[in-house]
């Protein structure tokens, strides 16, 4: 286990949309403020880089071509600069960094995973999470992803897990990372999640579902949350609006997602987060204890004789090449054949 108290930063930051370097170098900038005002730890937002893809939502498959390529052009390779100089701002600054991204797939020119790494404060990645399935209108933008992530990294600040957005209603998956002695968890969102238009009701309330279910695995799990949603600035509502009106409307009219904390009760810690900037809260571990004394689900308040969860953690490959006794993955770094 981990030290006992710790400061930690949610990052309610925009990122530079489709723009990786630039919101790469934001990022960086915003981990050396939080390392100055004294967190280990700074948490961004789900798919920061390079932005959240709302017009998913927003357009007809067929009208979002032009969407998709240039969305796919702005996302990262988990092995790419963009996440290398995150990786050297944290250990640069001592500091533990979570932050989601749109992965590229090295085995294809248009396969993407919504992913997210946690990163130690000496720039190790602990932690690489493909989410397991893409919500609703994700599915046309990102590929479902595997087990190889339900991991909870045993830490010096403690014990950290995560789940991007949706994965956050799925009780199996919390589960899992309960089961692992998680005392942090860490929950990233959109900013906006559109589902309606506004002249036919109020839209999806993503505020009050991510507290819902933030609140729940904190209550569940006896652990602390970090709730970190993106924020959507003027320049990514025009880009994705494209000068229509009946776009941008329903873009107006849906709830701003908002970044929080929570204690191990469920309960709120601090003020929500709307506005752009840094939030911080201090965590004590200790915390944790007493409440497991009257629910523990991983312990003595379950009946392990009745229910038995097994988690595949198998990474997926689409193919292994196999030379010799040598096996490849599917990147192009198996050596030719000789004659």
């Amino acid at each position: 286990m981990g030290s006992k108290n710790f400061k930690a930063a949610a990052a309610h930051i925009a990122p530079v949309y489709l723009d990786p370097v630039a919101s790469t170098q934001k990022a960086c900038s915003v981990i050396a403020e939080s390392a100055r005002n004294g967190a280990s730890l700074v948490v961004f937002s789900e798919s920061f880089l390079p932005g959240f893809p709302v017009w998913a939502a927003l357009y007809a498959p067929i009208q979002s071509h032009e969407h998709f390529k240039r969305f796919l052009n702005a996302s990262v390779y988990v092995d790419g600069p963009e996440i290398e100089r995150v990786r050297k701002a944290a250990s640069d600054n001592g500091i533990f960094v979570s932050i989601g991204f749109s992965e590229r797939n090295p085995a294809s020119v248009a396969g993407l995973w919504n992913s997210n790494v946690l990163i130690s404060d000496t720039g190790e990645i602990l932690i690489h999470h493909r989410k397991l399935v893409a919500t609703f209108f994700e599915k046309l933008v990102w590929d479902p992803g595997d087990g190889a992530g339900l991991v909870v990294a045993d830490t010096g600040i403690g014990r950290i897990g995560g789940l991007i957005c949706g994965e956050n209603t799925n009780p199996l998956a919390r589960y899992s990372l309960m089961a692992q002695a998680e005392q942090v968890h860490i929950s990233t969102y959109p900013p906006i999640w559109p589902t309606r238009v506004p002249t036919e009701s109020d839209n999806y309330d993503n505020r009050a579902a991510n507290r819902i279910r933030a609140s729940a695995h904190c209550f569940e799990a006896k652990c602390f949350g970090i709730v970190v949603a993106g924020r959507l600035d003027e320049s990514a509502r025009r880009s994705i609006a494209q000068d229509d009106p009946a776009i941008a409307a329903i873009m107006d009219a849906s709830p701003h997602a908002s970044s929080f904390f929570l204690g191990p009760t469920g309960a709120p810690m601090g003020d929500e987060m709307v506005d752009e900037g840094i939030g911080y809260a201090h965590i004590d571990l200790d915390d944790c204890i007493e409440p497991k004394r009257f629910h523990d689900v991983v312990g003595g308040y379950n009946r392990f004789d009745i229910f038995d969860v097994t988690v595949n953690r198998t990474r997926r490959k689409p193919v292994r090449f196999q030379i010799g006794q040598q096996e490849y993955g599917s990147r192009v770094d198996a050596p030719a054949l000789e004659e």
